[in-house]
């Protein structure tokens, strides 16, 4: 599984040294050194593209324009464009829904994501809390400070563009690394799209999906602690109304 994240978390011109120097990362830092399986704080996958984007970014960034042939046009990704003002076209709507444009090997196609997240959620593997207010966070944001004018933001084309879809479903929804009840799920997900266009709109580099869910990895067992419901019978402890009844 966490092969399978990483490769679609990379650029499909990645050399195949380079995301087998990634896999080992995030196999032995992401995960077997805090005890294997189901101990790890961190999202392995997104250690491995973390890593990766650390080490060597100039071959993360190279995209391909997919145009329904054998050939591909190398080109920047529709948030790339939109951050640093470039003069290619915008993809349509369209395009974003179905992949035709540039970005990573598993963010891309939208619909065949939306189709995976269906069968997530009606097997009830992944849960409702954290990818819809993860997207709806970003969403809001967009549309009110995407753009230079108040509530101006093109709202849906940032929900379509980037990992934002990817990062939702199938990465922020890792049962081991995500928080454990309804309450804190929610919270997870409004604090990392709050990151997310932190990132996206101040930030130096154009998405910030992986990292804002690496962010709250680290913040989860915290969220944790602060929003497990109180066991049946229990009282909360009063020092001061104790004091009182000895007096």
């Amino acid at each position: 599984m966490t092969g399978l994240l990483l490769a679609y978390n990379v650029s499909p011109r990645l050399p195949i040294w380079c995301i087998c120097v990634g896999a080992v990362f995030a196999i032995i830092i992401g995960k077997q050194i805090f005890g294997g399986l189901g101990r790890n704080i961190f999202n392995p996958a997104l250690v491995g593209r973390a890593f990766l984007v650390a080490s060597w970014p100039a071959y993360m960034v190279v995209f391909d324009n997919p145009r329904w042939q054998i050939d591909a046009v190398t080109t920047a990704t529709p948030l790339t464009i939109i951050k640093h003002n470039y003069t290619y076209p915008l993809p349509s709507y369209l395009d974003l829904f179905i992949g035709n444009r540039g970005g990573c090997m598993g963010e891309v196609c939208i619909a065949v994501l939306l189709l995976g997240a269906l069968f997530l959620l009606y097997k009830g593997y992944i849960s409702w809390h954290i990818p819809f207010t993860y997207i709806f966070t970003v969403g809001i944001l967009s549309w009110m400070f995407a753009s230079d004018n108040l509530f101006g933001g093109d709202w849906l084309f940032y929900i379509l563009s980037g990992g934002l879809i990817l990062g939702a479903f199938f990465m922020a929804t890792d049962m081991v690394t995500s928080p454990i009840t309804n309450k804190g799920k929610i919270m997870f997900g409004l604090v990392c799209g709050i990151i997310t266009f932190a990132i996206r709109k101040w930030g130096g580099y154009p998405e910030g999906v992986s990292y804002s869910i690496l962010i709250m990895n680290a913040a989860t067992p915290l969220i944790d602690r602060f929003t497990r419901p109180r066991r049946y019978g229990t009282k909360i402890r009063n020092p001061k109304s104790e004091m009182r009844n000895k007096s």
